[in-house]
């Protein structure tokens, strides 16, 4: 599982922006300069990010992009599921196979009787809880928690000196 170079630079491009929030909106040549990335390929990425109510375009000749909503309620999972689509990480598709109808019988017999006739495969079961896990742990990371750990090492290479 890879994530497109896409979500890769709408985060960097939200950190940005999260970290310009106390100034003003930062325009996309700005934003673009700063992330290595032509403007045209982060203008369509800055679209579905304000399509979806993460980023405002802020209109005129000083206009840009600013966030939409607090840093803190901006979660990595959030930027995910806008970039990448809200698909299931994986599906089960060997459900015709001897093997699978082996692991659904044994699954059944295992689990109490209050879902009968659901073919439950066991891999997808493991997958599907891996999945949970990746989204709960995406869930917990914002925008604002990655600008706080920012913060945190800066202060402390300051420190050293």
């Amino acid at each position: 599982m890879q994530f497109s170079k896409s979500t890769d630079y709408a985060l960097h491009a939200l950190i940005h922006l999260g970290h310009s929030e106390r100034c003003n909106n930062v325009g996309i040549k700005e934003l673009s300069g700063a992330l290595g990335v032509s403007e045209s390929y982060l203008s369509k990425i800055m679209s579905k990010l304000r399509q979806d109510g993460i980023v405002r375009a802020v209109p005129g000749v000083n206009g840009g992009y600013e966030l939409a909503r607090p840093a803190d309620q901006i979660t990595f999972l959030d930027v995910i599921q806008v970039i990448e689509g809200r698909q299931q990480l994986f599906e089960c598709s060997n459900s015709s196979s001897r093997q699978h109808r082996l692991l659904a019988e044994e699954g059944t017999a295992q689990r109490d009787q209050k879902r009968p006739g659901q073919n439950e495969c066991l891999v997808e079961k493991v997958m599907n809880g891996a999945e949970q896990h990746l989204h709960q742990y995406l869930q917990e990371h914002t925008v604002q928690s990655v600008l706080n750990e920012a913060f945190k090492r800066c202060s402390h290479e300051v420190n050293k000196k």
